[in-house]
């Protein structure tokens, strides 16, 4: 979970000088979109029907997914667990 927490610390820090970056030579994210032919409704547009798309896909996953994975996770041997933790 840290190393989780640690990336994702990086990734917002990368965002925020690379934002800032950008900033200083006066480009913002209308203009970028501009330059790939979008507006942000259309974006907008996209994201919903990406995920319209994937959660019903994602739930329907996850039906066999979690259960086959609690069981191995279950019927793991104890000493397998331990090394994990490692």
């Amino acid at each position: 979970m840290l190393r989780f927490l640690a990336a994702l610390l990086k990734i917002v820090l990368a965002s925020l000088l690379t934002g800032t970056a950008l900033s200083l030579f006066n480009i913002s994210s209308e203009q970028i979109l501009q330059q790939a032919g979008l507006t942000p409704e259309i974006l907008w547009t996209y994201l919903l029907r990406l995920s319209a798309w994937a959660l019903p896909n994602i739930l329907l996953g996850s039906m066999i997914v979690l259960p086959v994975w609690l069981l191995t996770y279950v019927f793991l041997p104890p000493r397998e667990r331990e090394r994990e933790r490692d």
